[in-house]
């Protein structure tokens, strides 16, 4: 609700203020006063377009500051236009973007006729209009369809994650494959490298170690004296006289057993040295294996061991991305089981919505019919996005025609002024109570009006005003007389410079006011009785 505002350096405004008042608000005066300068001042506060052309001549800057309740909160709006260009925006001391006073003010106020505040006129609030005409049905249903929405997005975006995971490991699954494979078929065996470079370097030296050898086992056992042979002649000395010397036995004992130490030693070396072959494929293919060795290490581990061990990790890892296949099948039928059931809902939230805006049409359509549009069509058009979203599929918006044979058209398109005021007021009469928007102004509403409509405006008027503040700028005294509360606008000059002022009118100003606009200037005691007397009837609707 708009409680009070200041205008100052506005048009032929000096300094004027206002405070409002809940119920129906009606504010008149003569052509030319200046009432439409009141509405711009209004209209300029809640976020309409800046024009320096409002400043008053003389003046650096024109400001208007309106105080307002807005969801049990007071505020106080400011709106500054300078010579130079510059708009300045404030909600109470702080300073705001003209978007962020406008999207404020949107919830506060709809002015009505010849400007631009108009949330009936925004096409994107009509779906939310026809939920709200049905909202106990449809409110539980479109929650669902958001909860639903967000899930199916979240489960898309993990399933094109993975998707786009397997789509880059590709390569990397082929190549982990091949290395596997590699190292596989190598069959490493632990330990195989020293024996094949003592197997190598003994058949690359095998002629100095077979002479070596074989000079060895000679003199061990060979056809001249040998080793044996001496072993031999020590023992049998000591054999003659075992049995009389203890010692000499346990001496004979010893030697007996080094001798057969000895001779087993002997034929390890002849069998080493008959062992002994030259191959030289046997070399080559040693010198291969090695190499074959090394290469691998350089790829894979600096052993054997470290070989076996990355083997162990990239079977690991393969396993890992042969799971992320199967979490994207797991995740592929949680996108198609979230879609199918979101399908479900958005039919069901759409022909909800289809009936209500039958309802909510209908009703539309005789609030039109009453306020004497009588060859009026409304509908409302739905047209359906090919993607899913947070509250459906569904679009809609309110198309209108006030005269026969003409198209529907957009709200925006069809009236300005008085008549596009009366279109809204049909609108208001059944929306209001559930748009959440508390202050509504009606500027011209009586253009082209009179008899039965005037009275019809009014009535309907002072039936919206039971729950919503209304302002209303009229020439019709009928509506003045309805008004719980009423203003005068005054323009005077002092020969120079022009003034405009608003004050709200005594119980006597208000019925010599309604005569004034009954009878013009040539206001007399029958023209006040008669005022009198509409505010009677008035009283009574």
């Amino acid at each position: 609700m708009i409680s009070h505002i200041l205008i100052r350096d506005f048009a032929t405004i000096e300094k004027t203020e206002v405070s409002f008042h809940k119920g129906l608000n009606v504010i008149t005066g003569e052509s030319g006063a200046g009432k439409s300068v009141i509405a711009s001042a209004i209209s300029l506060a809640l976020g309409s377009r800046a024009d320096s052309a409002y400043i008053r001549t003389g003046c650096d800057s024109a400001t208007v500051q309106m105080i307002a309740e807005l969801n049990n909160r007071e505020i106080i709006v400011t709106r500054e236009v300078s010579a130079t260009g510059k708009n300045i925006c404030r909600i109470d001391d702080h300073l705001v973007t003209l978007s962020e006073l406008q999207e404020l003010c949107s919830q506060l106020a709809d002015v009505h006729g010849q400007f631009d505040n108009q949330s009936l006129l925004k096409v994107e609030n009509h779906l939310k209009l026809v939920d709200d005409y049905e909202k106990d049905a449809i409110t539980p249903v479109r929650h669902k369809v958001s909860e639903l929405y967000y899930k199916y997005v979240d489960a898309g975006r993990r399933l094109e994650a993975a998707k786009k995971m397997i789509e880059n490991n590709d390569q990397e699954k082929e190549l982990l494959k091949y290395q596997i494979d590699e190292i596989e078929k190598a069959q490493l065996i632990p330990g195989e490298e020293e024996k094949h470079h003592e197997e190598l370097e003994i058949m690359e030296n095998n002629e100095s170690i077979f002479r070596a050898l074989d000079e060895a086992y000679a003199h061990a056992n060979g056809d001249d004296i040998s080793a044996m042979d001496k072993f031999d002649s020590v023992i049998m000395p000591l054999r003659g006289i075992t049995q009389f010397s203890h010692e000499a036995s346990e001496i004979e004992s010893e030697l007996t057993d080094f001798f057969y130490r000895f001779e087993d030693i002997t034929n390890r070396i002849r069998d080493m040295r008959d062992r002994i072959v030259f191959n030289p494929d046997r070399i080559e293919e040693l010198n291969d294996r090695l190499h074959f060795i090394k290469e691998l290490k350089k790829k894979y581990g600096e052993s054997i061991n470290e070989i076996q061990l990355t083997k162990d990790d990239m079977e690991k890892k393969l396993r890992e991305l042969a799971d992320l296949d199967s979490e994207v099948d797991s995740l592929q039928l949680e996108y198609s089981r979230l879609e199918e059931m979101l399908k479900i809902e958005t039919e069901n939230l759409s022909r909800l919505r289809k009936t209500s805006a039958e309802s909510l049409q209908n009703k539309i359509q005789s609030e039109l019919e009453n306020l004497n549009f009588k060859n009026a069509n409304i509908t409302i058009d739905f047209n359906y996005s090919s993607e899913f979203g947070p509250n459906g599929v569904d679009n809609a918006e309110f198309l209108l025609t006030t005269n026969v044979g003409e198209p529907l058209k957009p709200l925006a398109k069809i009236a300005s002024g008085g008549e596009m005021s009366r279109i809204m007021l049909a609108f208001k009469k059944v929306i209001g109570e559930y748009d959440g928007i508390g202050t509504m102004i009606f500027d011209e509403i009586d253009t082209g009006i009179s008899g039965e409509t005037a009275d019809i405006v009014s009535r309907e008027l002072k039936q919206i005003s039971q729950n919503h503040q209304v302002l209303c700028i009229t020439h019709l005294p009928q509506l003045a007389a309805t008004a719980e509360h009423n203003y005068r606008i005054e323009k005077t000059d002092d020969d120079s410079r022009t003034f405009t002022t608003i004050k709200e009118l005594s119980e006597k100003e208000k019925i010599t006011e309604i005569a004034r606009l009954l009878a013009g200037i040539n206001v007399s005691d029958i023209t006040l009785a008669s005022a009198q007397e509409m505010i009677n009837l008035a009283g009574r609707v």
